[in-house]
């Protein structure tokens, strides 16, 4: 009892510490840019990130991956810059910067000493309406973008599993698609393609600032005004709304690809804070993750790797923070002697205890204690807290929610978790790949007289 009661006192203490931190001030510009302003004085430093609500979601057949390629093109000049000036001025100032895209969202970032902030802003507002997209650096940029996909996926035989995997679970939902995209789409992107993305999405009235650091929020806000208030909106056309259609059974498959291990790859199609009818419904899915692979001492772990010795490694994981439907993810590599199909009936049979047995306290208070520990730990970066910020601002959640994380996770309970899981884990709606591994084929070396002296 003494342990549960240091583990509530930690979670009450934690809560009022993590929201007395989150103080954010909003600001609109006439021209629909929001910006969002964040102060943390603990040293001379600034976040400032540009968020467009644009993301591989967001992009039709034969052009997918588009936003990926978009946000390359980004760093390629202006009427003001050319190629590659934008990050030699972002290094001149002592700061660092870079960009990524996810499925709803595409951002860009720096880094910079506090006083540098104007930098960062003249130099976002610039190509936030002035880009220059030349055919020439296109096909430049495409081999680096042909590249990161041989890299990330192709060579990669578990991101090969889970892209083939991700196109199969959903039928669709947009999600289905690779940020990167597929091949045969990189391959005939044209200049046209990138110059009507660029002009339908990229607009500050599609857009969030997101500054964090040692500012003053007054003082970030006629910054702002300077260098992004003269910009042009444009006229954002909503995309249709994109609602999966219900699964009729289980789906399954077998990707074979050269690899030295076999892995297993399912998923439970599930809502998330933004289309479930019962919110609390999603932050007990997020504790039911937590107790599944909440670290060393979770369920995943202690049963499968250490105690019974299923899996090398194994793992689950839900993210309540999308714009559509997500699946609760769990894979897993078994050890030697044992299959894919042993570990997927594992991993079965623990979703069924969570079915039909209620958490223990003790365990449940664990994990909600090892959340707060995370968020804390998470909130120690500015970077991080623009980007928590600016992730639930642009999915349409508002970032309003960052402050009730902790409060909604504290208030789950054992009933709501066995709830969630009967109602959403039925085979009904499971997708499962296996990689079965081919022999992987000998590099051959020519032999040659270089170095032989």
């Amino acid at each position: 009892m003494k342990y549960l009661k240091i583990l509530g006192l930690m979670l009450a203490i934690g809560a009022s510490s993590v929201n007395a931190e989150t103080k954010v001030h909003e600001h609109q510009l006439k021209n629909g840019l929001k910006i969002l302003v964040k102060e943390d004085h603990r040293s001379p430093v600034v976040v400032s990130q540009v968020w467009y609500k644009v993301g591989s979601s967001y992009e039709p057949n034969g052009i997918t991956g588009i936003s990926h390629m978009l946000e390359h093109m980004m760093f390629k000049g202006t009427d003001k810059l050319q190629p590659g000036e934008f990050s030699r001025i972002i290094a001149a100032n002592g700061g660092n910067e870079n960009a990524f895209t996810g499925r709803d969202y595409t951002a860009y970032f720096q880094t910079m000493e506090k006083s540098r902030l104007p930098v960062s802003f003249e130099l976002e507002a610039d190509r936030m309406r002035n880009l220059h997209l030349l055919d020439e650096e296109l096909k430049k940029e495409l081999q680096v973008v042909y590249e990161e996909r041989r890299m990330r996926t192709d060579d990669n035989p578990r991101a090969k599993t889970q892209e083939h995997f991700t196109a199969m679970a959903y039928s669709n939902n947009p999600y289905k698609n690779p940020i990167i995209g597929w091949p045969s789409d990189i391959e005939n992107y044209t200049i046209d393609d990138l110059k009507a993305w660029y002009q339908r999405w990229y607009a500050p009235n599609n857009a969030t600032l997101v500054v964090v650091g040692d500012v003053e929020p007054k003082a970030v806000f006629s910054l702002a005004e300077k260098y992004f208030g003269e910009l042009k909106p444009s006229e954002i056309v909503a995309i249709k709304p994109q609602q999966e259609i219900p699964q009729l059974g289980t789906r399954r498959m077998v990707v074979k690809v050269p690899a030295k291990l076999p892995y297993l790859v399912m998923g439970y199609k599930v809502p998330v804070l933004k289309t479930v009818e019962n919110e609390w419904e999603a932050y007990a899915l997020e504790v039911m993750a937590g107790i599944l692979d909440g670290g060393s001492s979770a369920r995943l772990e202690t049963n499968l790797v250490r105690g019974k010795q299923l899996a090398v490694s194994v793992g689950a994981g839900y993210g309540l923070a999308s714009r559509l439907d997500e699946l609760f993810m769990l894979e897993g590599t078994p050890v030697e002697g044992k299959t894919a199909n042993d570990l997927e009936v594992a991993l079965k049979e623990e979703i069924e205890k969570l079915k039909y047995e209620l958490v223990q306290q003790d365990e449940l208070q664990r994990i909600k204690a090892q959340v707060l520990a995370n968020v804390i730990y998470e909130r120690d970066s500015m970077f991080y807290q623009g980007m928590q910020m600016g992730m639930l601002e642009t999915v349409g959640l508002g970032w309003q929610k960052e402050n009730e994380y902790v409060k909604k996770v504290s208030q789950v309970t054992a009933e709501q978790v066995r709830e969630v899981a009967q109602k959403y884990f039925k085979d009904d709606s499971l997708s499962v790949a296996y990689l079965d591994p081919q022999p992987i084929a000998e590099q051959k070396t020519e032999k040659t007289n270089e170095g032989a002296n």
